[in-house]
């Protein structure tokens, strides 16, 4: 039995789900029919893979970081995966049982407790009802989509690479999530192809999600791109292959071979490079004064307008340019970080506020540039953006508690007063951008001694500097 390619990953479902899901099927409630295509010696899950999933996890106690998983992923799960499926092992424990106390229970029912002898009894007589697409796979293809946009619709963004699942930015994405683990969807390409694919799409997933997030938010060590285990991180990815290598003004075929796919995740690490990593080309964006909130949330849409801008940096040769104002740049995104919440309330998430929010911020460096007092940038912002409100600053806690986010929010208004800074361009350095550059220059005789030392942002130290 197996998923077709046109099926979603199977991770949409958190802990709640999964043991309430398990309960009724053990309860005998009334479950949706799967429904499977046969083709050739395989069966395929046209509908019911998570259903089936939360099945197969039970059984073998595998939510993510057993056996069947750790050998699937080739022993390489990250720490994220790991941490949810512990969550979830121990709330399926504890709410609906193991199953292996179900087979402890009719091995011993005389040491069992009566109310789980009676449910492990029944677990012979259980079954799940089963309907059978019959016909292509373009018909079978067809009953997926149809049957997915009704009572549990995929996204747009779903949609969109299940149906592009042939196409490079679509399997270099698929790749990228999984670190170049997990299943082939490359698999047809020569072996030195996928070794490439892998090797690129590990380097990505580690700039993107290296270190591991965790909240309340207590570090200024943040990922460039917020979680690495979570329902938004394949969205944000196919988004960020397809703005790197500029899909939509384009028309993409179908990759046969393997080599669009290694060209589009070689355009996706050139883009990256230049974010937060230690390449000489990386100006070393601190996520936390770019892509999070004031409160700790990670903005997907921040970091779409932020490629925007880089790219046209790029084609400008504005770099130098930025590095003169970043200080006061970064001043300013942090003095108004409510506002790029109130762009993605008024014109959504991801790609479909970026463009709104990337105008925002041109303006914002507009007026830096044109000498606008800090203070006023506020005011004259909303002038030109009516639906700005300086007031209105978000949600807030009414409780005596502080909740995740009041915590995560005095962390960060209180380590960015102390934060380390690059000191040629007085900018906020974040751990993965971190070069040493020297005061004395080495062609001007500087040795490498501490006093002679100085920490610096990659493109600071190896391209404007000099």
């Amino acid at each position: 039995m197996r998923k077709p390619d046109f099926q979603r990953e199977t991770s949409d479902w958190d802990k709640g789900k999964i043991a309430s899901f398990i309960k009724s099927f053990i309860d005998g409630d009334l479950i949706p029919s799967i429904i499977l295509w046969q083709a050739g010696q395989y069966t395929f899950v046209i509908d019911g893979a998570h259903r089936l999933s939360a099945l197969i996890a039970w059984v073998n106690d595998d939510y993510g970081n057993g056996f069947i998983s750790q050998s699937f992923f080739n022993h390489e799960v990250d720490n994220e995966q790991k941490r949810v499926a512990e969550q979830t092992k121990r709330h399926v424990d504890k709410e609906v049982g193991s199953y292996a106390s179900f087979m402890a229970a009719i091995r011993n029912p005389e040491q069992a407790k009566p109310e789980l002898l009676a449910s492990a009894n029944k677990l012979g007589f259980l079954s799940l009802q089963l309907q059978w697409v019959t016909g292509s796979a373009e018909k079978a293809e067809t009953s997926f989509f149809t049957i997915n946009q009704k009572a549990t619709p995929i996204s747009d963004t779903e949609i969109a690479l299940l149906k592009a699942r042939k196409k490079p930015y679509a399997m270099a994405s698929r790749a990228i999530l999984r670190s170049g683990s997990g299943h082939k969807y490359w698999d047809s390409f020569s072996p030195e192809i996928q070794a490439q694919v892998e090797r690129l799409a590990k380097e990505i997933n580690e700039n993107l999600f290296t270190p591991e997030m965790k909240t309340p938010v207590k570090t200024l060590d943040l990922p460039l791109a917020g979680k690495g285990y979570s329902s938004r991180t394949l969205p944000l990815i196919f988004d960020l292959v397809k703005l790197s290598n500029n899909v939509s003004e384009t028309e993409v075929s179908e990759d046969l071979d393997g080599n669009e796919t290694i060209r589009f995740l070689k355009s996706t690490i050139k883009v990256i490079h230049r974010f937060t990593t230690t390449h000489p080309s990386s100006l070393g964006l601190h996520p936390a004064v770019y892509f999070y909130s004031e409160k700790g949330r990670y903005q997907p849409t921040a970091f779409m307008a932020w490629i925007e801008i880089i790219k046209d940096f790029d084609k400008r040769g504005y770099f130098d340019r930025f590095t003169e104002i970043r200080e006061k740049i970064e001043s300013v995104l942090i003095r108004y970080k409510y506002f790029t919440n109130q762009v993605t309330v008024k014109y959504g998430s991801g790609l479909k506020g970026y463009k709104q929010l990337k105008e925002v911020y041109e303006r914002m460096i507009d007026m830096i540039e044109n000498n606008t007092d800090l203070a006023d940038i506020g005011v004259e912002l909303k002038k030109r953006f009516s639906y700005l409100n300086l007031e209105d600053k978000g949600e807030q806690s009414q409780s005596k508690e502080f909740n995740q986010n009041t915590k995560s929010e005095v962390f960060l208004k209180s380590a960015l007063e102390s934060a380390n800074r690059c000191k040629i361009c007085n900018g906020y350095i974040h751990l993965n951008s971190i070069t040493i550059d020297h005061i004395d220059r080495k062609e001007d005789g500087g040795i490498g001694v501490a006093d002679n030392g100085q920490v610096t942002h990659p493109y600071c130290n190896t391209t404007y500097k000099n």
